[in-house]
């Protein structure tokens, strides 16, 4: 069976680990002045690298090469070479322990984990414990996690990782080092994307990449995984093929009914609306982002500042297509239009009619205006 893709370019080195620079230096500091902590939070988005950065983690406290030789220990790295590096990357190493929240949230898995704990590992210097989607955990497991955390044993290390930091207790983060995991930005997954695909020989189109990067919403996971899916469908993978076998709504078709609507055509509007129901693609999914498009451009208007963020998200021609349509914004005749989209969002979400919501929408605004 073939390896998936983001499974086969997961980052070997913390230098490897994309967009997340704040982080890495903190790690490679601590590496290189033996002051890991005994105790992590890692949180973020999803496919920001969390799980990743607590495996590099493992790596650097057990490298047997920075353990034996201090001049490479100033690398603030792992070596990749040694029997312990290939073990932990290969989720072979029995004193790397993974356990997964989610489906193990109970207070008698967090007393077994305690008692694995006190436990001298087997053949590393360090037991690492990485529980993954710490906020699934129960309030009785998180407290029988609390005295592990505060007080651990000189050979464990706890790493926990999460997508929502909201739901952890203050006295479990407290105990931690915090490290926030950030989305990334959409040039830095299509420059992974085209690395990715220029070494495995892909034929696809740029537009179908940035659709890709787009789609993934910060998570280069969710992008590489896309990506594998796409190029096992087609000869050449193109945006087209992106969108039809997603059923999602890329940015061209977005900003193309936005300028039907800014410009007030109607007929346009509802004929081009048509064509994409035609197409296949999900209504609810199109009326969710030109919620967002039309929350942009707006923003844009009142502060053109917001451009330096934006583009973190947008290709440098979806920049000026957004800011061109900031520019023919009307504030208050628009404000009122993205209010009845998300009056018309939440109905079609349970309508079997899930066009006439967007469609009546459009009609209101544009015919008011007429």
């Amino acid at each position: 069976m073939a390896l998936a893709i983001y499974r086969k370019y997961r980052p070997k080195k913390l230098e490897d680990l994309l967009g997340q620079e704040h982080i890495v230096t903190i790690l490679q500091n601590a590496a290189k002045q033996e002051r890991l902590s005994h105790a992590y939070l890692f949180y973020g988005p999803r496919g920001t690298g969390k799980t990743t950065a607590a495996r590099l983690v493992a790596k650097l406290a057990n490298c047997a090469t920075r353990e034996k030789d201090k001049n490479f220990r100033e690398k603030g790295e792992s070596c990749n070479r040694c029997d312990r590096c290939a073990a932990i990357d290969n989720g072979q190493a029995l004193d790397v322990v993974e356990i997964d929240a989610a489906s193990n949230r109970g207070i008698d898995e967090i007393r077994a984990l305690k008692e694995g704990v006190k436990l001298s590992p087997t053949s590393y210097p360090y037991k690492v414990i990485i529980i993954d989607e710490t906020h699934m955990l129960t309030r009785d497991a998180f407290n029988a996690l609390l005295k592990t955390l505060e007080e651990p044993p000189a050979h464990a290390i706890l790493i926990l990782a999460t997508t929502e930091y909201e739901k952890v207790p203050a006295t479990i983060s407290s105990r931690c080092q915090r490290f926030h995991f950030h989305k990334l930005a959409i040039d830095q997954i299509i420059k992974k994307l085209q690395i990715i695909s220029k070494a495995e020989k892909f034929k696809i189109t740029e537009d179908a990449i940035e659709l890709i990067a787009a789609i993934a919403e910060g998570s280069l996971r969710d992008a590489e995984s896309v990506l594998g899916q796409m190029t096992s469908l087609a000869e050449e993978v193109s945006a087209e093929t992106v969108e039809k076998t997603l059923g999602q709504v890329g940015f061209t078709r977005i900003a193309k009914l936005a300028d039907h609507i800014l410009k007030n055509d109607l007929k346009g509007a509802l004929e081009y609306l048509a064509k994409i129901q035609e197409g296949g693609h999900n209504l609810v999914d199109l009326a969710k982002e030109l919620i967002h498009y039309f929350r942009r451009i707006l923003s844009l208007r009142m502060d053109t500042g917001l451009e330096v963020l934006f583009k973190k998200e947008f290709t440098g021609k979806e920049m000026e297509q957004l800011k061109a349509h900031g520019a023919a914004i009307v504030p208050q005749k628009h404000i009122a239009f993205i209010k009845s989209l998300i009056r018309a969002y939440s109905e079609m979400r349970y309508s079997p009619f899930a066009v006439v919501p967007l469609e009546i929408a459009i009609i209101e605004n544009l015919q008011n205006s007429g």
